[in-house]
């Protein structure tokens, strides 16, 4: 299958009317959502990203390493999908394959520039978010990925969720949990095809992009999702993305 194949592929796969975050996340399609886009690669992956600005999409770097070419998809007033070209990728320099494989703090940012604008979507702010992160502090997810774990038709419609920090959050890595199920039951969150979806907290001046969704387990660490929400947050990061994007003439 030749790349532009492979990148239709995934975007006919991607408008099936479904929904995206297992375990009842709200579909949504107004206010944060309309920042959220899906990004697909010429390998056959798809992962969430968000826009900053009209020509910015910022994403997790594992969602797009080298060796591959990746497009945004959107949807255009008729509903069909669009396939936008991604002019430039910057991953941030100390991110760590390994480190996130295994659910460990590492940089897992990235930042996407796109050929032309995307025009019709909304962009969010990005913050940081508020230290200390106390234990049990809310925050608000989103994505695009499947509802039922291992099947990629089951993706492709922005959901959101409401969950609750858990562990011993830092600067360095957040841990959410579904808060009726405290992560030891199947409950609400992340899975394949959310990553680099965004993480949104209420400040006093409204919503802000304060992390990254990076990874996800079953109940109790199980392999698979609806247990931990594994989130990078941006309190390390933001200077790197305002530097990149101004290095690309934009101006968050």
């Amino acid at each position: 299958m030749t790349k532009l194949a492979t990148f239709i592929a995934a975007a006919l796969l991607l408008t099936t009317p479904v929904y995206a975050i297992v375990g009842g996340g709200t579909p949504q399609a107004d206010g944060v959502a309309r920042a959220v886009v899906t990004i697909v690669g010429s390998r056959g992956n798809f992962c969430t990203g968000t826009l900053i600005a009209q020509k910015l999409v910022l994403t997790v770097a594992h969602c797009v390493q080298p060796g591959a070419d990746y497009k945004i998809v959107d949807r255009g007033a008729d509903g069909a999908p669009q396939l936008l070209n991604v002019r430039t990728v910057a991953i941030h320099p100390n991110f760590n394959m390994q480190a996130m494989q295994a659910h460990r703090a590492t940089a897992d940012v990235a930042l996407l520039q796109l050929e032309i604008p995307l025009k019709g979507k909304s962009t969010v702010p990005v913050g940081m978010p508020t230290i200390p992160i106390q234990v049990g502090s809310r925050f608000v997810i989103a994505g695009i990925g499947v509802t039922v774990s291992g099947d990629g038709k089951s993706g492709g419609v922005t959901r959101v969720a409401g969950l609750v920090a858990t562990g011993q959050p830092g600067t360095l890595q957040i841990r959410l949990v579904d808060p009726l199920t405290n992560g030891v039951r199947d409950g609400i969150g992340a899975c394949t095809g959310d990553s680099g979806g965004p993480v949104f907290e209420d400040k006093p001046n409204g919503t802000m992009l304060v992390g990254l969704i990076s990874w996800s387990t079953g109940p109790n660490g199980a392999a698979g999702c609806g247990g931990l929400t594994g989130v990078t947050p941006l309190t390390l990061y933001r200077d790197w993305i305002l530097q990149t994007a101004r290095s690309w003439g934009a101006a968050l």
